[in-house]
């Protein structure tokens, strides 16, 4: 049975939540709690219907949160995927995100890694370039990613709640009952027996009373964010030929279609195109922040387009202030326009060229981490610590844009992510995926790249479904006690 909410109070009850979700804050009070009956459940004084229940609820339909509810979906357990955008991906697809970097550790590829690659490649996509000293995991496009994912959950049994954004969350004593989401038809609840936090954002935790970090200790400050863009009816053959072999450009190791050129301002590397963008704020057609980070790559499977890895915006804009970073997207489109506007101008092989799309999200680095029942440091990267409980490894340079940029684990080198970094000490059937997992400011910059979010994911799925199965909280789970074929990692210190 549907119950009628009238405007006034669902604009105060959307409203409260997100002003908590603003504040960073998130207390639970006797109001909150989910009062269940026979139409639904009481939030806030009104009676909502609960629109779902599934053996497990993943919230957020990114890299990890498509590999964790694939991966439990394949298992065997009912799940529901909780999307705010109309397409799976996050930003590898709404973000143009292109493409997926290195995890630069041997063996590193989880099944659903492998998985992936495979029907990229059935797709017409030749996703890898298998050069050894690329910094690309895997080339591709959002729109192969977006049919492949939408192919991956039918397959899987997954459902996915499109266009639908978390609100809330309610608990009975220490465990999560229900989430509260907003749909095209108004606020609804979901139940599920185990939730799994992809949202980037940590938000499922943290409304749950998980505690977080967010930004760098030191400054307070985010990474910065990068404002992505696609621009097509470029003569790539030319842009190489004039980047590579006239300005005699090293960085890209690889040839067409797996290219990319790249600079940045104020690092140890001095980038051949630094003049070319700062020649730009000489004339006045662009902005020192406009110069100071610029990065291209070709979009394989489509001929003649690059998406624009930049503008990187100024660290005034932060990713985890609902103004500021509404105002980092007006600042960023006025950024793009003045950048599109000079590479047409200026760029060999681009006098042809067009804006073709900007990102439907702003590619965010970093926001909320919770802290977990093991909490990562930059001693772990460095140390190349390794884990019984091990869900992954990744050996990609500490990568902290505007704070810190590491040198490169040696060759055959990596470190390993723990499985208790997933879970909490609060939440007995939470689990969390990607990057905002337990790990500091400066070692997330090194686990934040979507293929080690995706074995992270799909680590999650599998612990999740287990755990149903045995009847088991997750937080309580031991990695390792899982039978290794089970497993979508084993650590070499087993």
């Amino acid at each position: 049975m549907e119950f009628k909410i009238s405007r006034r109070d669902m604009l105060k009850m959307v409203g409260g939540a997100v002003a908590a979700y603003s504040l960073g804050s998130f207390v639970e009070t006797p109001s909150c709690m989910a009062a269940e009956n026979k139409s639904g459940i009481s939030y806030n004084g009104e009676k909502i219907p609960v629109m779902y229940e599934a053996d497990i609820c993943v919230v957020g339909g990114g890299p990890s949160g498509v590999a964790s509810a694939v991966t439990a979906g394949k298992k065997g357990s009912s799940v529901l995927l909780v999307e705010r955008g109309i397409t799976l991906g996050g930003l590898q697809t709404l973000g143009n995100v292109i493409p997926c970097m290195t995890t630069w550790a041997p063996d590193s590829d989880t099944y659903f890694v492998k998985d992936l690659k495979r029907r990229l490649l059935k797709s017409g996509i030749a996703c890898e370039d298998n050069h050894p000293d690329s910094e690309v995991g895997i080339w591709t496009n959002p729109e192969s990613l977006s049919l492949i994912y939408d192919e991956m959950c039918l397959e899987a049994g997954v459902e996915v709640l499109y266009n639908t954004t978390f609100v809330d969350v309610l608990k009975n004593g220490s465990s999560i009952t229900y989430i509260v989401v907003m749909t095209i038809a108004g606020l609804r609840a979901i139940k599920a027996k185990t939730f799994i936090d992809c949202s980037g954002d940590a938000v499922l935790a943290r409304s749950a009373g998980v505690p977080s970090e967010c930004g760098f200790p030191k400054t307070g400050k985010n990474q910065p964010m990068s404002f992505r863009f696609e621009m097509g009816g470029i003569d790539l053959e030319r842009v190489y030929q004039y980047v590579s072999v006239e300005l005699g450009d090293d960085f890209c190791p690889t040839k067409l279609p797996y290219y990319e050129f790249a600079e940045a301002r104020h690092r140890t590397r001095r980038y051949v195109l630094e003049k070319f963008m700062v020649d730009g704020i000489a004339t006045g057609e662009l902005t020192e922040d406009d110069a100071e980070y610029m990065q291209a790559f070709a979009i394989v499977g489509k001929p003649g387009s690059v998406s624009m890895n930049c503008p990187e915006l100024p660290l005034v804009y932060s990713a985890s202030d609902p103004l500021s970073y509404s105002r980092g997207v007006r600042a960023g489109r006025q950024m793009i326009r003045r950048i599109s506007q000079y590479f047409i101008k200026h760029m060999p092989g681009f006098e042809n060229a067009y804006l073709a799309k900007e990102a439907s999200m702003l590619g965010a680095r970093e926001s909320w981490r919770i802290k977990g029942k093991y909490f990562m440091v930059e001693d772990d990267y460095h140390n190349q610590s390794r884990f019984p409980d091990a869900v992954a490894r990744t050996a990609w340079f500490i990568d902290a844009h505007g704070e810190k940029v590491s040198e490169k684990l040696p060759k055959g080198a990596y470190y390993e992510i723990p499985y208790r970094s997933l879970i909490t000490n609060e939440i007995p059937n939470l689990l969390v995926a990607g990057r905002c997992i337990s790990a500091s400011f400066i070692l997330q910059a090194s686990m934040r790249i979507q293929l080690t979010c995706m074995s992270i994911g799909e680590a999650a799925g599998i612990a999740a479904d287990w755990c149903i199965k045995h009847k088991l909280p997750v937080n309580e789970l031991k990695w390792q006690e899982i039978p290794a074929a089970e497993r979508s990692y084993v650590s070499d210190t087993q």
